[in-house]
Order: C-alpha cells, then sequence, then structure tokens
C-alpha cells in the first residue's frame, strides 16, 4: 500500500508543471516566426519557454499585462509586474532596434519624465486629440518598413503638435508628433505631420 501512494505521489510530480520561479520582463522583447513564447517574453522561463502563448501577423503585437501575467502563472512562472505596466509590445525580431532604430526612436534618458523637446501653445481642450497619461501608438516608417511602439502620453496635444511620449518598456521619451486620437509618428514622418498641420492652420 506504502508502495503505490509513493508512486501515485511521484507520477503527480512528473505530470506537474515544472515551477521556474520568478521571472523578469524582457526589455525588448522580439521574437523571430510570429510565434510568441515565454521565452521571448521573459528572461527565466526555464522549461516553459517554449510555451506559445500568442501570435504576431504585423511589425508588433501587443499584450495586456494582466494577460501575461495569467498565462505566465498557468506555466509555472511568477511575473510581479514592479512597475505596474498595463500592456507589453512584442515587435519582429527582423525588424527589432538591437543597433538602429531605437537610438532614433528614443532618446538616452530613462530619468525623471522630461517636458517636450519644444515649447508649443497649450492646445484648447476641444482640439486636443491627446491629453496626458493617455496610452498612445507611436509609429517609425523609413523605407517602407513601418514600426510601432506604445507609451504614455507625458503632456496635452493637438494633431500636428509635439509630444513626448515614454516608453512603457524601455522608460525612454520619444520626441513625437500627434496625428489622432491616441496616435502619433516620430521619425521623419513627424516633421512631414507638423508641416502638413501648419499649412492647413495657414488656410
Amino acid at each position: 500500500m506504502r508502495a503505490l501512494i509513493l508512486g501515485a505521489v511521484a507520477a503527480l510530480i512528473a505530470a506537474a508543471p515544472a515551477l521556474a520561479g520568478p521571472v523578469t520582463l524582457k526589455a525588448n522583447p522580439v521574437d523571430a516566426d510570429g510565434r510568441v513564447t515565454l521565452g521571448d517574453l521573459f528572461d527565466g522561463a526555464g522549461g516553459a519557454a517554449n510555451v506559445v502563448v500568442g501570435a504576431r501577423n504585423g511589425p508588433s503585437v501587443v499584450f495586456e499585462a494582466g494577460q501575461l501575467q495569467s498565462l505566465a502563472r498557468q506555466s509555472g512562472l511568477d511575473w510581479a509586474n514592479p512597475t505596474g505596466l498595463r500592456r507589453v509590445v512584442v515587435r519582429n525580431a527582423a525588424m527589432a532596434p538591437g543597433a538602429a532604430v531605437a537610438p532614433i526612436l528614443e532618446t538616452a534618458s530613462a530619468g525623471p519624465a522630461a517636458p517636450a523637446p519644444a515649447r508649443t501653445p497649450a492646445p484648447r481642450l476641444a482640439d486636443r486629440v491627446i491629453s496626458r497619461n493617455d496610452i498612445v501608438e507611436v509609429a517609425y516608417v523609413v523605407g517602407g518598413v513601418r514600426l510601432t511602439i506604445s507609451g504614455r502620453a507625458e503632456g496635452n496635444a493637438a494633431v500636428g503638435q509635439r509630444l513626448a511620449v515614454r516608453n512603457l518598456q524601455s522608460n525612454r521619451v520619444i520626441d513625437a508628433v500627434a496625428t489622432a486620437p491616441g496616435q502619433a509618428v516620430a521619425g521623419p514622418s513627424a516633421q512631414a505631420a507638423r508641416s502638413n498641420s501648419q499649412q492647413l492652420a495657414a488656410r
């Protein structure tokens, strides 16, 4: 009887998912094949690294932080989300800003919230399309390639106005231009969007 009980316990242990303990979200999550795994998202995923949690059909895919915590927990991983992120963006590894794009998109400062690089008139409430603390999708288009990240607005902006957006992953600040509610552009597209807005305002 004792041998049967010990055998049953051993079988249960073998069937249970291996606990990898606490894990840390990667600073710049990427995937290479459109299948997003726990190993793409977290350092220290261990035996759960190959568990698929989603699919990416474009340049990037966005996960809700609470959803990721639940998926990680189901595989025995514990992500505490210490910085209180609301969303996590996973990008195509082939377009990842490993050496070229990210420095263009983001400023080097990771300290306290930085003001917008240039002082612009505060938008009237009726004209405002982005308000402080809104979640904003920032697009960077170059050479026919479009990259997007999500960030938190550091101020208010109307269409065509410059706006500082803090990257939720790296905590760095992006110099962008508002284009629509919850939308902004950075890089060469930002200057074009600002110029078009000024031309329309002058008519």
